[in-house]
């Protein structure tokens, strides 16, 4: 007998609208503005481009791809002086969206879709209020196309991508993984990016339609990332030279201290070291013969953790990255989502121990009080965990492929048709 939907569907209704009010109310009463990037600089980006027809990113350098003044702008529309408000709507909009397409998807008869809205309780209130909360609500419902569609995926991710960057490792994931389908998803990921640079070029903006790219390569490491939390257990020790400061120019805290310049720029090499790594491993699970579609969730979950836990800057949003490659891991198959299980546990207490940084006590991790740098190298070990966690399951799905192939006859007809098997696959 077919169960009737709509008691969970108004509970998560329920669920839904408390969940975003808390969140709103949080993001105006709580301390260290966790709006603030909103309602003083996207404001002032957007005020600049009314008055003065100065747009950043068409007519100067900006931090972000284009696309990430669309979600601005639209927030805008009932004026600059209500975009908080506005975009607070919008971030709450696109949530819905996004629950609405992956309402079907479950993981041990669960809706996936009540985790992800945990996560967000969890995550506080910059859940809402980046632009970081617009690309990964985009690459979610992206997510939704992987397994039928990887080709309107790729369009997806890109799309988001070109709202903040990250999301192009979920494209790359179709690229490596996605045998046989891979003209679709460069086709999808090229159609936009095609109409992206047509849209830009023919507003003016060709020569800082990649100005984001370099617009990091001077930074150097922000206190919350995993990177800067040796130095800011050398501030709160008093040793010399170690401290916080506030970078004016990238308008960020870092930490000063001996080696800080090395360490932040060996961690984009060491990224990319970490990234090639995944790829290798994820290409031989599946040479051994494990399944590409849940490999794809664990290698895109490498990839966002090696984004985070060997980043120099450490921004709090990037948090909420991890529930895309979650989420795809939840909804790849009951296998998928059993190895998943303690993956979106851990993301949790992480999300929570996050909110605790910033914006409940970011005055404290400035003032380096030891009780708040244990909650953020807590916080910065579970990201390292979960990178360790997805090298190491890559290496098992490696391995699981060739121990029972050594244990396999290599003579005789169940062997010659494995092989026949094996090369029209």
């Amino acid at each position: 007998m077919r169960r009737n939907p709509w008691p969970e569907i108004v509970a998560f209704v329920v669920a839904f609208a408390a969940v975003h009010a808390l969140l709103w109310t949080l993001t105006l009463v709580v301390p260290n503005q966790p709006i603030g990037d909103v309602t003083i600089t996207y404001r002032r980006w957007i005020e600049s481009g009314h008055a003065s027809h100065f747009w950043v990113g068409i007519d100067a350098p900006w931090v972000y791809p284009i696309l990430a003044i669309v979600p601005m702008a639209a927030a805008s529309l009932g004026g600059t002086a209500a975009i908080g408000t506005g975009w607070l709507l919008l971030m709450v909009l696109l949530h819905a969206v996004v629950c609405a397409v992956l309402w079907r998807y479950r993981a041990f008869g669960v809706r996936v879709v009540w985790w992800w809205l945990a996560f967000l309780l969890a995550l506080g209130p910059i859940g809402l209020g980046r632009v970081d909360t617009v690309a990964t609500a985009v690459a979610l419902v992206g997510v939704a196309s992987v397994a039928a569609r990887p080709g309107i995926a790729a369009a997806v991710f890109t799309v988001a991508a070109w709202v903040k960057v990250w999301p192009a490792a979920l494209v790359g994931v179709l690229v490596v993984l996605r045998r046989g389908r891979r003209v679709d998803v460069v086709a999808g990921a090229l159609t936009v990016t095609a109409l992206v640079v047509l849209v830009d070029v023919l507003f003016g903006g060709a020569a800082h339609l990649f100005s984001f790219i370099g617009e990091q390569t001077g930074r150097g490491l922000q206190i919350e990332s995993p990177l800067a939390t040796p130095y800011l257990w050398a501030a709160a020790a008093r040793v010399p030279g170690a401290a916080v400061f506030y970078d004016q120019e990238i308008l960020t805290f870092e930490v000063s201290g001996a080696g800080t310049e090395v360490v932040a720029a060996l961690s984009t090499p060491l990224m990319a070291v970490v990234v090639v790594v995944g790829v290798v491993l994820a290409l031989l699970a599946v040479r051994t013969g494990a399944q590409r579609a849940r490999v794809a969730p664990v290698l895109a979950l490498l990839f966002v953790a090696a984004l985070i836990a060997t980043n120099k800057v450490g921004s709090p949003q990037y948090i909420g990255w991890f529930a895309v490659p979650v989420v795809w891991g939840l909804v790849a198959g009951r296998g998928s989502a059993w190895r998943f299980l303690p993956v979106a546990g851990a993301m949790l207490p992480m999300a929570f121990l996050t909110q605790l940084v910033y914006p409940a006590y970011y005055d404290q991790v400035l003032g380096v009080q030891p009780w708040i740098l244990v909650v953020l190298s807590l916080r910065n070990l579970l990201e390292v965990a979960v990178l360790v966690w997805s090298v190491v399951v890559l290496v098992r799905m490696w391995r699981d492929g060739i121990e029972p192939r050594a244990s396999r006859p290599t003579t005789g007809p169940a062997h010659a048709d494995r092989e026949r098997g094996r090369m029209g696959a």
